[in-house]
């Protein structure tokens, strides 16, 4: 049987509610739309799953300790500006986190701007779930950026997001 219910990302912080649809046997999204582009707006602390104009799901995100401004280099702990693309996936016995979704960091224009600059552009970024062993609250997730330049969020968001992104779709992050 489905049911609609209102979920709280992590019920002891403050969280974006979802409405999800469920089943009652699995407690988890059922026949959810595939996103054809998500977009993070960093100054929001905001990720969106997009299909056309249409959010079909929105989440708070913890980001790079460092959030202000685009990567620049290796070890920066900035998130990155631009477009990428999904490029490929970390299941938790692969990551240091509950699942991960790689993202295409870095492109030719951050390759080249570093490269102008003398500097390893870095790599690894990812939008994840928590690190292995760690809770929300442990890390004040969503309130505290506490990556090292990836797009954190719950390990129940990434689990629905994970059903909802392909590998391809196109990220857009914002400042």
């Amino acid at each position: 049987m489905r049911g609609w219910v209102l979920v709280l990302a992590a019920a002891s912080i403050l969280a974006t509610p979802a409405i999800l649809p469920v089943s009652a046997e699995a407690g988890s999204a059922v026949g959810a739309p595939k996103a054809d582009r998500v977009v993070v707006n960093k100054n929001q602390r905001q990720m969106l799953l997009l299909r056309g104009d249409r959010v079909l799901r929105e989440y708070r995100v913890a980001l790079g300790r460092y959030p202000v401004g685009h990567k620049t280099r290796k070890g920066d702990a900035r998130t990155p500006e631009g477009t990428y693309r999904i490029a490929g996936r970390l299941d938790t016995d692969r990551s240091l986190f509950h699942r991960a979704l790689r993202i295409s960091y870095p492109n030719a224009r951050d390759r080249a701007h570093a490269a102008a600059r003398g500097f390893d552009p870095g790599g690894g970024i990812m939008i994840h779930g928590l690190p292995q062993d760690w809770t929300a609250k442990q890390l004040n997730h969503p309130s505290l950026d506490w990556t090292q330049g990836c797009i954190g969020v719950t390990n129940r968001e990434i689990d629905e997001i994970w059903t909802m992104v392909d590998n391809g779709t196109p990220v857009e992050i914002r400042p």
